[in-house]
């Protein structure tokens, strides 16, 4: 698939504050305190921003609102429906610290659980489809979890480090690395399924529906330019640089945060500035992570014109 940055900015943005969302409706962070007004603003901003760039996927931006009409039978109309939903309660809450200095558990529960479900519901517009068996598994959904829920911890971490006591930011920091190897542990058993299973129980063969007369070969390619399906559908990248491009995410979002959180447990007054930039540097790795998700899906018809051996990868 075509790796549009909309949608990649999207479900980054989107998905970090909604983990963000998520920390603060559970009552963490003293809604009277500047900085907590800062993160709830901070996190809807966020929120807002990544649906708004959604937006500019559309062929037609100005009918996004009819997005939300198909909620019976469309994960996307569902997480639209939802995302407007979850606005209810964090909004609520939002306005209740910035204005009031107060805060609502029961709300707060309330707002919690609408983040968590829509950030399922865009995970699943993309497990839901069949046609990208790389995608179409468990997994999705649980990564897309894991990395807003890391993404949020880390981002209240940078906000409220200096607030904290050393013992509380000590838990926190603990939190946030047990969520980073969880997290990337969950995306490394998608990747190994991803790489393993390919096209999953599609081929040639059942793409043209010739199966019935013997195996089938790609004899030439229909025309020696791209169209609109070999460069949306089926866009490849070389396996050596979405190899290389692993790397960079890996270490990016992986080993740059968890050695700078391990250093602010042995440097105290560091731990601030070694939060903020661990915290850039997961995002800058969930970000090119996304773009791979997208980059590396297999759709199938590609097998229309000769799957991974006839497709030109795309440098």
């Amino acid at each position: 698939m075509h790796p549009a940055l909309s949608v990649i900015s999207f479900t980054t943005l989107s998905g970090a504050g909604y983990g963000l969302a998520i920390i603060l409706a559970l009552g963490h962070g003293n809604p009277g305190a500047l900085s907590t007004k800062i993160a709830w603003i901070v996190a809807l901003a966020m929120i807002t921003l990544g649906f708004l760039s959604s937006t500019l996927h559309l062929g037609n931006p100005q009918r996004a609102w009819r997005a939300v009409s198909q909620w019976r039978s469309s994960w996307l109309s569902r997480e639209g429906c939802m995302c407007f939903i979850t606005y209810v309660p964090l909004c609520l809450l939002a306005a209740m610290s910035i204005f009031y200095d107060a805060f609502d558990l029961t709300l707060g529960y309330v707002g919690a659980i609408c983040c968590l479900i829509t950030v399922y519901c865009t995970a699943m517009i993309y497990a839901s489809l069949r046609t990208i068996a790389s995608w179409h598994t468990k997994w999705t959904p649980a990564f897309y979890l894991a990395f807003s829920l890391t993404a949020g911890t880390l981002i209240y971490m940078a906000f409220f480090g200096k607030e904290s006591g050393s013992r509380s930011m000590q838990i926190w920091t603990y939190l946030a690395l047990v969520l980073l190897v969880l997290s990337w542990a969950i995306k490394f058993a998608w990747t190994r399924r991803a790489d393993r299973i390919g096209y999953g129980n599609s081929s040639m063969e059942s793409a043209t529906g010739l199966g019935g007369i013997g195996s089938v070969r790609l004899l030439e390619r229909p025309h020696v330019m791209g169209n609109y399906l070999t460069n949306e559908m089926a866009f490849r990248i070389g396996r050596k640089h979405a190899a290389k491009l692993h790397r960079i995410a890996l270490f990016l979002g992986l080993v740059v945060p968890v050695l700078l959180l391990a250093l602010g447990l042995a440097m105290v007054a560091l731990s601030g500035p070694f939060t903020v930039i661990a915290t850039l540097s997961f995002l800058a790795g969930v970000f090119l992570d996304r773009w791979l998700f997208f980059a590396n899906a297999r759709h199938v018809v590609g097998l229309y014109y000769g799957g991974d051996d006839a497709l030109v990868p795309s440098e």
